[in-house]
Order: structure tokens, then C-alpha cells, then sequence
């Protein structure tokens, strides 16, 4: 069986890491990457295949830096080459990135069966990119894997009962990923003596979203509120290239740190010594849940809606005020991370096992 992987920015490729090592597993399995090039900083892209032993690509299509249109227009193109050549059994995708539904598109059009790693999430903001290609790719996916019961919910209220699709709940794949990656990060990183971080007191910070990024005055009240909080407590700012790109075109002297992105094992570091997550990620809300931190959600909604009704999580938005008060509540609310809601990090073999079938 071939399958040939999509991948294209940084939630994937550590959603992928496990995955392949489960198909590794598998003499009947063959797996084949490409890799978009939608994330091509180092720091983005190399160094998670570097670090977590995933195969290294068999396709590199270098598009990136283009409008949502062109670049998945591009990557439509390319990948549909790329599975004509392979005799591609499947294609699985991950997550909701124009590399996503790209890849998705190309297959389905050449009668191609499509697995869809994070099926069901919804924001119901359609003016997300994000939202579009995870619906769309869902509705023409084989099969969906989803990692919650309410991913599952939001399917069946969709109608996908009445579609020719298996649904499978599975758990979270990156849970997985965490499992077998943390206690290597714990040897192999050295970040917080590099940065000179103490345990537990520092926020961690990462604004990327185009919602925010595209949005100055948006931008501008988050980078307000880490400036705020920062003189309570240290903020540690990762930066995204486009958002380190704005954050110098502001001219401005920003007192907290700002570091560039990191590889896995750094990050997993800093989530795991920080005392609470500042965050536009649908990743990291969960990795911040995983690793037991409070978080703050810079956005107006979340996928992850379980996180937010236990109150692992809250919705700030983006008004400086709002943000700061979110601070202060999660810094003063105890919270107890004791419910299991992504499944028990068995989730790349479940996914193997209905694949197989």
C-alpha cells in the first residue's frame, strides 16, 4: 500500500512524526512525503524533520510566500504530479492548511481515497482561512479521523452519516507525539539555560494567525497587553517570520523577549517551564492543556471548545484590557488539568489500523 503524506507547516510535521514511525511499523505500507514548502523558515520546516527522525521528504515543492489562491493553486498542481507518478493508494492530510485541501483536491479528482488527520474541528468563523479548507477537505475525505467526541458531533450534525465516509475517532495524534517526545526534550534542549529562563516564571507567547498579523491595530493591542504583563511577570515572545517581520516594521522597543521559532524539543521545553500560554495556535492550546499550563486564547473563537468549558482555556479576543484581565484570572484560579479529553496517545496506531482495513 502506498500512501503518499502532505505536509506543509509546523502543527503537521509534529502530527506526522509519530504517524510514520507507526507506518514504519508496517512492511505493507509505504509512505511518501511532500513537503508544500508552505512553512520554509529553518526553523518552521528543517529542523522538526532533523529532530524527531521524521523520513526526510521525497518531494520538497518550495511554494510559499503567495496569495491563498496562488499557492494553492500551485501546490494543486505539483501534488497531483506527485500522486500520478507515486500509484498513490491514498493520500492522508493533516490539519488545515491551503497544503491541506491541496493535497485533498488533487487526490479526490484522480479517484484517490483521502484520510484526513483532524477531522471535525469547526470556529464557525468563515472568515478564517483555516475554517474553509477544514470544511471542504472534510467533505471529500475517505475517511475522518477525528480526535474528540465532539469532532465526531460535528460531523453527524453536518449530515456525514448520509456520506460515503468512515468516521473514526481516534484521539489526538500530537498527544502522541508529546508522550514519546517529551522526555527527549528534557536531554536535548538547552533553551532555557540559553535564554537564561527561570522555571516557572515566565508567560510564553505566540501570536501568527492572519486574522492578527494582517489586523495592525489587533496586532498591535496583543503586543500592548505582553507589554503590560511583561512587567509582572516575563513574557518570552515567540516569533513567527511574518510576525517578526511586523513586529520590526513597528519601530517600536518592545521590553519583553522576542526569540525566533523553535524546533520541538525546544518548545516542548519552554511549554513545559512556563507558568501560563498566551496563544493564537490551535496546537498549542492543547500542548499548553497537555503540559498542564492555564492558557489565554488570542482569537475571538476556538476549535477546541472542551478546553474552554473546563476551563483549561479562555477566549481573550483582542483588546488589550481584555487580554490583561484574562491574565489575571487564570493566574488566580486554580485549576485542576484532571479530565482526559484527547484520548490515551494510541492514536497514530488507531489511525493505522482503519487505514489497513
Amino acid at each position: 500500500m502506498k500512501i503518499v503524506t502532505i505536509l506543509g507547516a509546523r502543527p503537521q510535521f509534529v502530527k506526522a512524526s509519530v504517524l510514520s514511525l507507526e507506518f514504519a511499523k508496517h512492511a505493507d505500507i509505504e509512505e511518501c512525503i511532500v513537503h508544500t514548502g508552505q512553512h520554509f523558515n529553518k526553523n518552521m520546516s528543517d529542523i522538526f524533520f532533523q529532530e524527531m527522525g521524521i523520513p526526510e521528504p521525497s518531494y520538497n515543492l518550495g511554494i510559499n510566500s503567495l496569495s491563498h489562491g496562488a499557492m494553492t493553486g500551485r501546490m494543486l498542481e505539483e501534488i497531483e504530479k506527485v500522486i500520478q507518478k507515486e500509484k498513490a493508494d491514498w493520500v492522508l492530510v493533516y490539519g488545515d492548511t491551503n497544503s491541506t485541501l491541496a493535497g485533498a483536491l488533487a487526490a479526490k479528482k484522480l479517484g484517490v481515497k483521502v484520510a484526513h488527520v483532524e477531522s471535525g474541528l469547526r470556529s464557525y468563523n468563515m472568515s478564517m482561512p483555516e475554517e474553509i479548507n477544514r470544511i471542504l477537505t472534510d467533505r471529500i475525505s475517505d475517511i475522518l479521523f477525528c480526535p474528540t467526541d465532539s469532532s465526531v458531533e460535528n460531523l453527524k450534525k453536518e449530515g456525514f452519516d448520509n456520506i460515503n465516509c468512515r468516521i473514526v475517532k481516534t484521539g489526538d495524534v500530537m498527544f502522541d507525539s508529546v508522550l514519546h517526545f517529551g522526555k527527549m526534550a528534557d536531554q536535548k534542549s538547552s533553551i532555557l539555560k540559553d535564554r537564561k529562563l527561570k522555571k516557572g516564571d515566565f508567560i510564553l507567547a505566540t501570536v501568527h494567525r492572519q486574522e492578527n498579523t494582517d489586523d495592525i491595530e489587533r496586532l498591535n493591542n496583543i503586543l500592548m497587553a505582553c507589554e503590560h504583563i511583561n512587567k509582572q511577570k516575563p513574557v518570552v515572545f515567540l516569533a513567527h517570520p511574518r510576525t517578526k517581520h511586523l513586529l520590526k516594521a513597528s519601530k517600536r522597543k518592545w521590553n519583553f523577549k522576542v526569540i525566533d521559532a523553535v524546533g520541538y524539543f525546544d518548545m516542548l521545553q519552554l511549554l513545559s517551564n512556563c507558568q501560563i500560554v498566551l496563544t493564537d495556535s490551535g496546537g498549542l492550546q492543547k500542548e499548553a492543556y497537555w503540559m498542564k499550563k492555564p492558557c489565554i486564547t488570542v482569537r475571538e473563537e476556538t476549535e477546541w471548545m472542551e478546553l474552554v468549558d473546563h476551563g483549561y482555556n479562555i477566549i481573550a479576543g483582542n483588546q488589550t484590557d481584555r487580554i490583561i484581565d484574562c491574565y489575571q484570572t487564570m493566574l488566580s484560579k486554580p485549576i485542576q488539568f484532571t479530565q482526559n479529553l484527547y484520548g490515551n496517545g494510541n492514536a497514530a496506531s488507531a489511525m493505522v489500523k482503519a487505514v489497513l482495513e
